[in-house]
């Protein structure tokens, strides 16, 4: 064999591969891939029963059963079950603004991102969570083993974490775990996905979601979605003089 022909099939070669390997990363779109994972978690109505369980380093845990609903990407309300000190109590989100309503206690208060209604590791942005995309725009996307790794950065100053490390599984469009991150890129905390359960109605997504944080060692947190089911509700109930209604709405 000659050398130019050597050299055609070496040329061709590497073509080929580069043909197999570059357009794989070039069609990755990490927005669209974002928004994909926001509607594979939630259905863009919807709602919920879902426990919060706290677990203490002594082993001691407290629980707390939430009704939540949920509309577009910037409105979450939530309603207290149990237990039964904290049953009749709601908290309602649109966009960056927070409320908690206590029966008796007067009209609604205002909370914070950073804060939590029930302790633990979860913050009240983790327990009314937006879609993702509504948050965080998509600063790098790459392939980390069978997953998409994806790196976030918050649109404002007022969302709770300054960057994310989202691991997606290819396989399912699923997060896979979440690192949520400083602006120094000091950990705060990690959130796992777990346990992929069909719901009906075309939602299958993690039932459990939870997470650890160094700041805290020893405690843990859990969310245990129960039910999820897309829903529609009228607007009235994603506003302040609702909440006191909420138990009106639930199935």
């Amino acid at each position: 064999m000659s050398f130019r022909v050597r050299w055609t099939l070496l040329v061709l070669a590497g073509a080929l591969v580069a043909v197999g390997q570059s357009p794989l990363r070039a069609t990755i779109d990490g927005t669209a891939l974002l928004r994909q994972v926001d509607r594979r978690l939630n259905p863009p109505s919807y709602d919920a029963y879902k426990r919060l369980i706290n677990v203490e380093p002594s082993g001691r845990t407290r629980e707390y059963l939430l009704y939540q609903v949920a509309e577009g990407r910037e409105k979450v309300a939530a309603l207290f079950l149990s237990p039964a000190s904290d049953k009749g109590r709601s908290t309602l989100r649109v966009g960056d603004n927070m409320w908690m309503y206590v029966p008796n206690a007067g009209k609604p208060i205002r909370i914070t991102s950073l804060q939590s209604v029930i302790g633990g590791v979860f913050n009240n942005a983790d327990i009314l969570s937006l879609d993702y995309s509504a948050e965080y725009d998509v600063a790098k996307v790459d392939e980390s083993g069978e997953d998409y790794l994806l790196e976030l950065k918050a649109k404002t100053t007022s969302v709770a974490y300054d960057r994310l490390k989202m691991w997606v599984s290819q396989k399912n469009t699923l997060p896979v775990r979440i690192e949520c991150l400083t602006p120094t890129s000091m950990l705060i905390k990690t959130i796992y996905f777990k346990d992929i359960k069909d719901f009906g109605g075309g939602v299958i997504r993690p039932a459990i979601v939870e997470t650890d944080s160094p700041l805290y060692k020893g405690y843990k947190s859990s969310m245990v979605f129960v039910h999820m089911k897309a829903r529609t509700f009228p607007g009235e109930v994603f506003t302040l003089t609702f909440m006191p209604n909420l138990e009106s709405i639930r199935r």
